[in-house]
């Protein structure tokens, strides 16, 4: 590039005296003094950039290994302002009152600059307009020859390396020679660049908004349509009325026969449906057999099941510090049961896979139709036995001397018994109004030991407080009132100024295990009642004992001091019937439905919430919380309400309301045996320790504590684990 640059300026020199290189020495002068300038500006700029690649090192800088060099951190960048006001109030015309604003404004400025606009319509706009209008036609012909020197100068730059160097010497020449000239001719001052103004057109405009008046709009119904109406009756107008009338009538009452006839259709065939129902000869020939191969069946469908129920033992049990859980089973379910609630459950005495569930409802304003099944372990895909009532089964109880009997309290206030070996799908004996069944429903029936004359003999409890006890004299229920439970200092005054007593609605009630004249009765006010059948007029105890209704109210199977209630307040309470407070208190954050204790130990019961929760406690183990707390039922529209331990199996049996009937065998956490004591338990307070009673023990020899006063040897017998915790049965007395 300054190579030819040079020569160009050698042949404007070498010709003085003409006249056309003359006028070109200027800006030929200025665009080789431009090249020099570039020249220098680059290299400066190259040496510059090499300057800033070298690394300054500070002495205290870290030495990081690859991994921690090449470790990414990221940082999370919000557009929200921390220190925008959240709590911003301005005044709102429309509803003329002072309104928090939602929306914040989250900007932060970082930079601003006030810029100056001029309207290119104005007067100074103009004047501006022509001053650069005529300072770019002065500068025009620099700026070509400017444009065409840097066009050369982008061309140069691409050659070779070598011959830019050869470049640089020739434009060091040239460069000496444009002094030279510079200094004989001086070149046109160069016209001063000006900063162009901004060239849109800018209008500022400023609006204002009109607030609208507050209006109101008044409804206004609209008017009921009316017709007027002018008629004369006539004689045959009037007959013609009365026939209408009359056929109307006629058919209103054919409908009604057809519904009444429908009904018994429907009855009939509920009767038919009945496993009890007399059948034909050549069905019953085969029905035996039939059932047989139906239970065959199930037990190939079900044989996982059955595999877990009779060997499976949850071996996590030994990690879980005494935790445990409940392992699901069969389900059992019918179809025309989906609607009903399980409202009791009772295991057969004899038969220890025989079950009977009750159906009903608990919602008071949803009553109809209840049914009475008997499930067995042995086929859960259908009931045994199958019984249809009017009214819905509120409980239910086996006789224990007599497992084919079982007595039913139902909704209406009747009791009825049911006997299994007969053929029909109506109870044997039922009460009626005459025999004086009860006002309000039936919450509990208890089968109690045969009266003098050897008759059957059951007690029920109903809302209406009474306490009756039901007799089987030949073939009817003859029925005696044990107690009213009246409630203290509810006397409300009648008419004619007589005193009136309001009785206690009985929920629970149950026998003691060893006394036979010993009840207890839970009430809806939440009090337990400890009665006598001796006394009808007056409770032995009174003990308040929850703030809600008693569900449920238990006698402990082993200890014949103890019981347990548990009510819809979430608490369950163990309880000595010779203290007036209880001795745990246990708060299961949800309305207990019922409780139950187990067969194998006096520490262990169950409860169940209507949250779809069983809890299994253990008082040997944790006297505190639950050994396991489990989901046995979805929350949703659904809710358990009865458990019962079988008396063998390690199952329990769990009912909900959507008429679903669950098992579950417990861990082996949850079923352990109660420890083994050695202490001797003095029978009889003499001197002469003439007789001891020694506690549980599996050795057949042991020697009384007292052994140094009266040197005796107390002889106990084994007892197998299904039989522990009988103290009184399975001892004998100490002999001398």
């Amino acid at each position: 590039m300054p190579a030819k640059a040079g020569d160009r300026h050698r042949q404007g020199q070498s010709g003085p005296s003409g006249g056309k290189t003359v006028p070109l020495r200027p800006p030929k002068a200025v665009s080789k003094k431009r090249d020099e300038d570039v020249s220098t500006e680059v290299g400066e700029g190259l040496d510059e950039w090499a300057a800033a690649k070298t690394l300054v090192k500070p002495p205290d800088q870290l030495e990081l290994t690859e991994a921690e060099l090449k470790e990414e951190f990221t940082r999370i960048l919000t557009a929200n302002n921390p220190h925008a006001p959240q709590n911003i109030v301005r005044y709102s015309f429309k509803e003329r009152a002072y309104k928090p604003i939602s929306y914040v404004d989250q900007t932060a400025i970082h930079f601003s600059l006030n810029g100056n606009m001029i309207l290119k319509d104005s007067d100074e706009g103009r004047r501006q307009s022509i001053r650069l209008s005529t300072a770019a036609a002065a500068e025009a012909p620099v700026e070509t020859s400017a444009v065409t020197s840097e066009e050369a100068e982008i061309k140069e730059s691409t050659e070779d390396v070598q011959a830019a160097g050869e470049e640089e010497a020739e434009g060091s020449g040239t460069a000496e020679v444009d002094e030279a000239a510079e200094a004989e001719e001086p070149s046109p001052p160069r016209v001063k660049e000006q900063k162009l103004a901004n060239q849109f057109n800018f209008i500022e405009r400023a609006s204002r908004t009109v607030n609208n008046p507050v209006r109101e709009r008044a409804c206004q119904s609209e008017p009921t349509p009316y017709k007027n109406f002018s008629a004369t009756a006539n004689q045959w107008e009037i007959y013609d009325a009365y026939v209408e009338e009359l056929q109307k009538m006629e058919k209103s009452k054919e409908k009604s026969k057809a519904q009444i006839a429908k009904r018994e259709e429907e009855k009939k065939k509920v009767r038919k449906l009945t496993s009890l129902e007399s059948q034909g000869d050549d069905i019953t020939k085969i029905s035996q057999a039939a059932k047989i191969m139906e239970r065959m069946v199930n037990l190939n469908t079900f044989d996982d099941i059955a595999q877990d129920f009779k060997y499976f033992e949850d071996a996590s049990d030994e990690y879980r510090d005494q935790q445990g859980t409940l392992l699901p089973l069969w389900k059992f379910q019918y179809d025309k049961t989906k609607r009903l609630a399980v409202t009791a459950i009772s295991w057969n005495p004899k038969y220890k896979d025989l079950f009977a569930v009750g159906y009903g409802s608990y919602d008071f304003m949803k009553q109809g139709q209840g049914m009475l099944l008997f499930y067995t372990m042995k086929n859960p895909s259908f009931p045994e036995y199958i019984f249809s009532s009017e009214s819905g089964i509120m409980c239910l109880d086996f006789h224990n001397d007599h497992p084919y009997l079982v007595a039913v309290g139902f909704y209406d206030g009747n009791v009825a018994i049911y006997n299994l070996k007969k053929a029909t799908s109506q109870p044997t004996y039922k009460s009626s109004a005459k025999s004086g069944k009860h006002m309000e429903p039936v919450w509990q029936v208890k089968w109690q030991k045969d009266d003098m004359d050897n008759n059957l003999n059951f007690f029920s409890v109903s809302s209406d407080g009474r306490i009756v006890s039901w007799t089987l004299v030949k073939n009817e229920l003859v029925h005696t009132d044990v107690i009213k439970l009246s409630v203290e200092g509810t006397m409300t005054q009648g008419p004619e100024r007589l005193q009136l007593q309001t009785f206690g609605c009985g929920t629970s009630f149950d026998f003691h295990k060893k006394i036979d004249y010993l009840f207890l009765v839970g009430t809806e006010e939440g009090k337990i009642y400890k009665c006598s059948k001796c006394y009808s007029s007056q409770f032995l105890d009174v003990f308040e004992a929850h703030h809600m209704a008693v569900d449920s109210v238990i006698w402990n199977p082993y200890h014949p001091k103890v019981f347990i209630s548990c009510s819809s307040d979430w608490t369950v309470k163990i309880w000595d019937h010779t203290i007036k407070t209880p001795m745990f208190v246990y708060d299961l954050n949800s309305a207990v439905a019922d409780v139950a204790w187990s067969p194998y130990s006096s520490t262990v019961f169950a409860a169940v919430t209507t949250d779809g929760k069983a809890h299994v406690f253990d008082l040997s183990i944790n006297k505190y919380e639950a050994l396991c707390t489990q989901l046995v039922v979805a929350k949703k529209k659904n809710k358990i309400t009865h458990i019962q331990f079988n008396p063998v199996y390690p199952i329990v049996i769990i009912g909900d309301e959507r008429g679903h009937v669950t098992s579950l065998k417990l861990s082996p956490n949850l079923r352990r045996m109660p420890k083994v004591r050695t202490t001797c338990i003095p029978l009889m307070e003499t001197p002469n320790h003439d007789r001891c009673l020694c506690a549980l023990s599996l050795s057949p020899l042991l020697l009384c504590n007292d052994a140094g006063k009266c040197g005796l040897f107390v002889k106990v017998l084994k007892i197998t684990s299904s039989i522990l915790g009988r103290v009184s049965e399975m001892l004998d007395p100490c002999l001398v």
